[in-house]
């Protein structure tokens, strides 16, 4: 049985993905913001452990690797937040957050869990975003969380070779989730799921990532969907 800790689990990709995991009988390690959330996700995931840590404020992840026992298959950092306005508007709590939540957390939950991840030779996975890629208007401080959060990832995959650990990004371009919803929202545009790509579309490449043979690692992949649309 693997052992999985995942961030994120409460909608979109991450619940997608936490339930596919579930369904196949691995172990679960879940992160919730609240204990509200954390009831949530107990009830929606029985056999799961579910941890308390507030990603918007990365103290909270101090010594939470004391709390998983044995080794860790996979880490997937999945949670994310998105607040989008020009640099000129863009309040100082909207920058923080961003970056705390999409990037100094994933930093601080991977040292924690290293040791596990070490034991178990297991994989970090980064749901990263086409906008870690290439930033556009309005999205400077997403965009900068994400651009952080590749280079985390580059430098990991340098530093933990030596220990077995692989470390893979994935790069999403929109998916139809509730995040995406608040971006149209934001943006002042029309929601239309079925232009973007599944949740489902998503976890499936992860899987693939997840359960590559041992003799290969896939660093980067990129997913985009291929309906046609005007504009971004």
């Amino acid at each position: 049985m693997s052992t999985h800790v995942l961030t994120g689990a409460t909608s979109g990709i991450g619940a997608a993905l936490a339930r596919v995991l579930a369904d196949r009988g691995d172990r679960l390690v879940l992160l919730a913001r609240s204990d509200a959330s954390a009831e949530s996700l107990r009830a929606d995931f029985p056999h799961a452990q579910v941890l308390v840590a507030d990603l918007a404020d990365p103290g909270t992840l101090n010594g939470l690797g004391r709390e998983v026992d044995g080794s860790v298959d996979s880490l997937l950092h999945v949670a994310g937040v998105v607040e989008l306005a020009p640099v000129s508007r863009l309040r100082l709590h909207d920058w923080e957050e961003q970056l705390a939540v999409n990037l100094t957390s994933p930093a601080v939950l991977t040292r924690e869990l290293l040791p596990h991840l070490r034991e178990g030779r297991g994989v970090v996975v980064f749901v990263n975003s086409s906008a870690g890629l290439s930033a556009s208007a309005d999205w400077s401080a997403y965009a900068a969380s994400k651009f952080g959060l590749r280079a985390l990832a580059d430098a990991l995959r340098a530093e933990e070779v030596e220990h077995g650990v692989r470390v893979s990004t994935v790069y999403p371009s929109r998916t139809a989730t509730p995040m995406q919803e608040k971006v149209h929202e934001q943006e002042g545009r029309t929601y239309d799921a079925s232009r973007w790509i599944s949740a489902e579309t998503v976890v499936s490449t992860i899987l693939h990532v997840l359960d590559l043979p041992a003799d290969a690692t896939i660093p980067d992949v990129t997913v985009r969907p291929v309906v046609p649309r005007p504009g971004t």
